[in-house]
């Protein structure tokens, strides 16, 4: 009677325990499964500024190198680097000899002519021998003006002094001008725009601009030139800014940030939480639901506004975003929203 007690003990022992250690791995190894939970948004389409930022470095509105035509001594220089000189201002005079040697050929061409224009008039002299002279005359003018205008060298701009490479009494001798003067009233930036934006640049524009010297400090610039053809290597046109400068806070050579306004376009905006970039690659991704399922979408951003992303590419309008869990997330799994 015993032995057949034990007999019938043991398989339900040996059941129970079987039954107990599957209930425990099932536990260690997590096959009692629950849905992820995350949180989801609804986006919206809305009309977006089309803010671009560019990249320049300021450039003078004009540039003059101030030398004579050939090799003369300079006589005296009259202004130094960081003047501010006028349009026809004297900067510099050379040496005179030359030009005192043609003024008496000059004096000398003229008399030769008179006399001979007299004898042409009562038959003494033939046309082409007046016809000589004054042509001899004419280029003995021209030669003259040229060496004045090279004896002294006046500022075709109204700017300011940058560069002095020459003392007076020094011989110029043609490799570097003898000033340069830059006008910075106003001055202007070049930036390069893609061809995307080709019909919507507009000559008279608005820009804004920041310049690292000055940090948010906003500057007010205008679209001086659009140029009319598209570089086809780059796929961008050159586009020019000017700024009015009237305080001359603005200089040549300062790095600038400006800023487009391209109008408005209407695209999908996602809150900032919603955005997964991709582990060891630039790409950006939302996790988008629908039907209980989640799906990895690639994304392209565009302008950040605050705590929200403006969505170029990726997500419709009306989708519905995962906004957190995403860590916890694979492409298609089944989740459980969080209320």
């Amino acid at each position: 009677m015993n032995t057949n007690k034990i007999q019938l003990y043991v398989p339900i022992m040996a059941l129970a325990m079987l039954i107990s250690c599957s209930g425990e791995k099932s536990e260690a190894t997590g096959t009692i499964d629950e849905k992820v939970k995350v949180k989801i948004e609804k986006v919206f389409k809305q009309d977006v500024e089309q803010l671009n930022e560019f990249t320049a470095t300021v450039e003078a509105n004009a540039i003059n190198r101030i030398a004579p035509q050939t090799p003369f001594r300079i006589e005296k220089l009259y202004a130094e680097v960081g003047d501010h000189v006028k349009a026809g201002q004297l900067l510099v005079t050379m040496d005179a000899t030359n030009l005192k040697q043609t003024k008496i050929q000059l004096d000398n061409q003229e008399l030769e002519f008179n006399r001979i224009d007299e004898l042409y008039k009562v038959g003494g002299a033939s046309k082409s021998a007046w016809d000589a002279q004054k042509t001899s005359l004419e280029v003995a003018r021209e030669t003259y003006k040229n060496l004045q205008e090279n004896t002294r060298l006046l500022s075709p701009i109204t700017g300011v002094i940058t560069a002095r490479n020459y003392d007076s009494g020094d011989m110029y001798n043609a490799t570097e001008p003898i000033y340069i003067v830059e006008e910075i009233r106003p001055v202007k930036l070049l930036v390069n725009v893609s061809e995307s934006f080709f019909t919507k640049v507009k000559k008279g524009n608005d820009v804004d601009i920041k310049l690292d010297v000055y940090g948010d400090e906003i500057f007010k610039g205008k679209i001086s030139l659009v140029y009319p053809t598209i570089d086809p290597s780059t796929r961008t046109f050159p586009v020019e800014i000017k700024i009015a400068n009237n305080d001359e806070r603005v200089r040549p050579g300062m790095f600038a940030r400006v800023t487009i306004n391209f109008g408005t376009m209407e695209h999908v905006v996602a809150p900032d939480l919603a955005i997964v970039k991709q582990s060891g690659a630039g790409d950006r991704y939302i996790y988008v639901y629908k039907d209980g399922k989640v799906s990895y979408q690639k994304v392209e951003l565009g302008r950040r506004m605050g705590d929200k992303y403006e969505i170029i590419s990726g997500v419709t309008d009306g989708d519905l975003v995962v906004i957190t869990g995403q860590s916890r997330l694979t492409n298609g799994m089944e989740v459980k929203i969080d209320k």
